[in-house]
């Protein structure tokens, strides 16, 4: 039994697998003062609450260094082994950028979903707390891409920086035009994620010369994704089952596996 970790600045995601299908999922907050304890004992409540038994591995993707000798811990309080994705994981993808261990773990896990699932050119776009747009081609080589600010960057500055501006959430709203402060500023900060993530995509694909599919993963992945013009495919899960694919590579095929 697998669990994989993507963690995120704001979020970390869990997912519980078998095989390569995601069964149960799991967001919880990335808290840098939580123990590994704690984590571990959150897990298992996770997994108790479903009627799962503790996890066999362990695969991690983390953007927060000063989390990893924590998460460590947390395979040592679950007995099970625990392995992260980096740059120098012997997964087949190839970084084929200026400065490969630069290269965030979600990214990695996207290029090597993007690679095994796909096999056509892809550009992923996450909407995390950044929005990366991650362009892979169809033999699995990451060749760069964009980082911009994620989908609540916008709103969440102009709450902390204006007197009377709100905080909102990111969705859909019922009108472009607003006739109120917080119909504004939802309309704004709505629109001006799914436009940004068209020029973008659209200025990649002119670049690139190719014709990529175009793949939304992320926590808003289907509240953004429907409205984006140059969307194909979106799949919430693509950075977790990308972790997935990778525990064949790091632990090895299960046993009694052909695989």
């Amino acid at each position: 039994m697998l669990l994989t970790v993507d963690i995120g600045n704001t979020e970390s995601v869990l997912g519980w697998f078998e095989d390569l299908t995601p069964v149960h999922t799991w967001r919880i907050a990335t808290d840098r003062r939580r123990t590994a304890d704690e984590i571990g004992l959150q897990i298992l409540g996770l997994l108790g609450a479903r009627q799962l038994p503790a996890p066999e591995r362990i695969v991690v993707a983390s953007v927060v260094p000063t989390l990893h000798r924590v998460w460590l811990a947390v395979g040592r309080t679950l007995d099970a082994p625990l392995c992260f994705l980096n740059g120098g994981s012997p997964i087949p993808v190839r970084l084929d950028v200026d400065h490969p261990l630069e290269v965030g773990a979600d990214r990695i896990a996207n290029t090597l979903a993007a690679a095994e699932l796909y096999r056509r050119d892809t550009v992923v776009v996450d909407l995390g707390t950044a929005t990366t747009f991650d362009c892979i081609t169809a033999d699995g080589v990451f060749v760069g891409g964009v980082i911009a600010p994620g989908p609540t960057a916008g709103t969440d500055q102009l709450a902390r920086a204006t007197a009377q501006l709100p905080q909102i959430h990111v969705e859909k709203p019922a009108r472009v035009i607003g006739r109120n402060t917080k119909d504004c500023l939802r309309s704004g900060g709505f629109y001006s994620v799914v436009e940004g993530i068209d020029g973008i995509v659209r200025r990649i694909v002119e670049e690139w010369e190719r014709q990529p599919l175009i793949v939304a993963t992320g926590g808003l992945a289907r509240v953004v994704g429907p409205h984006c013009r140059t969307v194909d495919r979106i799949e919430p899960a693509l950075t977790i089952t990308g972790l997935a694919i990778a525990d064949r590579y790091l632990f090895g095929p299960p046993a009694g596996s052909d695989g």
